[in-house]
């Protein structure tokens, strides 16, 4: 991903109702978050708008890049990935437990989140039995298809 795409995204983000957003491609991530809290400390990057016979106005949004290192060792076990773009809800209310956590055990057609798209609750079930490794995302995180969700060994 390039500059270019990046701004544009930045700029769509903006102009988005979305409050967080977050972006995983290969080794390349980004993180964009409205709020003024952080789900954790990431550098801010001013992005200046400039219009004809309008005031500056000034974007930040703070963007987080990890390059993940070649000689990281593969991660074992199979991954739930996101079978839609949208907001992943790891427990059914606020005031519920998460559906599963690490180290839980899952069946196969067992419920593991919630996606919210387009203001539709969509179920995403385990294709796999075995026990959470991983959770792979926080709690009203934007993910996109595809995104890897849940590692089950």
């Amino acid at each position: 991903m390039d500059i270019k795409e990046v701004k544009e995204l930045m700029e769509q983000f903006d102009r988005s109702s979305l409050t967080e957003f977050d972006l995983h491609e290969g080794s390349f991530e980004l993180y964009m978050n409205k709020n003024k809290g952080s789900r954790q400390a990431a550098p801010t990057v001013e992005i200046e708008r400039v219009a004809v016979d309008q005031p500056k106005e000034v974007v930040t949004a703070e963007v987080e890049v990890n390059e993940t290192s070649s000689s990281a060792q593969p991660e074992v076990g199979n991954i739930i990935s996101s079978p839609i773009v949208g907001v992943v809800y790891l427990q059914s209310s606020p005031d519920q437990p998460a559906f599963k956590e690490v180290g839980d055990s899952v069946g196969k057609g067992e419920t593991v989140c919630i996606i919210e798209a387009m203001k539709l609750l969509n179920e995403v079930v385990s294709d796999f039995e075995g026990t959470i490794a991983e959770v792979l995302v926080e709690n009203e995180d934007v993910v996109e298809y595809g995104q890897p969700l849940f590692r089950i060994n």
